[in-house]
């Protein structure tokens, strides 16, 4: 079964879900026309992580300039859109205010239909999203999509657009936000996920013994919190002329614990559903040494793998005007009434585990 987009000729699209303004023009081929993003990493950094205060201020500051340049970057004037995407849930809830108002302002003034959209929905699809450097394939169902980024890490079976099973999910930290917090610990900076991975690549990953929690359990969960506390107390016994000496083979260690897990119970998903395609999506997904791991295991496999190229891993307008565009075409419409979510109601899709 292949999705197509057809009725809606270009959306626009917004997310504002943390710290990242991003927007873009998504068409029918699932082309991104145009994307602008403002990224807050110098405004957040000193406090080594997002401060949600900071984080919407920024975005009112950024959204309707992006909105002009885009746009314009397009050709396109706002009869030529059809559309409107904006994320809704879940995320910090003032960032997703100001995004969500926007979209129902220019709704009204402009009379067009507009969408609220799953963050996490979003990055399933990004992989299928294409500009003129990428050339993506149609998404085929059903596939295996493991979302891993600071806020979320779950593992889905996808049998068609909005037919999503959980199969599993974190217990407590999300891979992102592991990645992030071991950065802290050793001064790295912020964002820390991409400072690990850069500090890492002259490391020996196998130098330090660090937990892969779960992955002889019998289920697809994930669980971050106890390799945090290893690494903690593995730092608490370094002096600091240790640590900074072992710097990188510190930083590999506990990346391929991250990664180890990830990749067991992934295996684990394709081998029990017996599906021969897979996605592997969100900010994590940017990761070198889970990128490489990937790509081998699915060569070896004979596995069908997507995974986006870096600009559309991390948070970005591209995803949601996608799965907004397949929203839209289905006759999915949001109204006025609509409210930002910082988690889905307890019935939303992409919540629960049924495995």
């Amino acid at each position: 079964m292949i999705v197509s987009v057809s009725g809606f000729t270009n959306v626009l699209s917004i997310e504002t879900s943390c710290d990242d303004t991003s927007v873009a023009i998504v068409n029918y081929h699932r082309e991104v026309l145009a994307m602008r993003s403002a990224h807050q990493d110098k405004e957040h950094a000193p406090f080594g992580g997002v401060v949600p205060e900071i984080a919407s201020r920024n975005h009112t500051y950024h959204l309707l300039p992006l909105i002009d340049k885009v746009l314009s970057e397009a050709q396109l004037s706002w009869d030529k859109i059809d559309g409107i995407s904006v994320t809704n849930r879940p995320g910090l809830i003032g960032s997703l205010l100001v995004g969500l108002v926007t979209a129902k302002t220019l709704s009204l003034t402009k009379n067009i239909p507009f969408i609220g959209v799953n963050h996490l929905e979003g990055h399933i699809f990004a992989p299928f999203v294409q500009d003129e450097k990428y050339q993506s394939v149609a998404p085929e169902f059903p596939f295996i999509a493991l979302a891993v980024s600071g806020g979320h890490t779950s593992l889905y079976r996808v049998d068609g657009f909005g037919q999503y099973t959980v199969l599993g999910q974190t217990i407590d930290d999300a891979a992102g936000e592991a990645f992030d917090k071991f950065a802290k610990m050793l001064g790295l900076g912020y964002p820390g996920g991409v400072l690990v991975d850069k500090t890492s690549q002259e490391g020996d990953s196998q130098k330090y013994d660090l937990p892969r929690a779960l992955i002889k359990e019998e289920n697809y969960n994930f669980s971050f919190s106890g390799l945090k506390s290893s690494a903690q107390r593995l730092l608490g016994k370094m002096s600091e002329s240790e640590i900074k000496k072992d710097l990188p083979s510190l930083c590999a260690s506990y990346q391929q614990a991250i990664v180890d897990a990830l990749m067991a119970k992934l295996d684990r998903a394709v081998r029990r559903e017996k599906i021969h395609r897979v996605v592997i999506t969100g900010g994590v997904s940017a990761n070198s040494a889970l990128r490489n791991q990937a790509q081998d295991w699915a060569d070896k496999n004979q596995l069908q793998l997507m995974v986006p190229p870096l600009r559309f891993c991390t948070d970005n307008a591209a995803m949601i005007g996608l799965a907004g565009l397949y929203h839209l075409q289905k006759g999915h419409f949001s109204s006025q009434e609509l409210s930002p979510r910082p988690r889905p109601l307890p019935d939303d899709f992409l919540v629960h585990n049924e495995g």
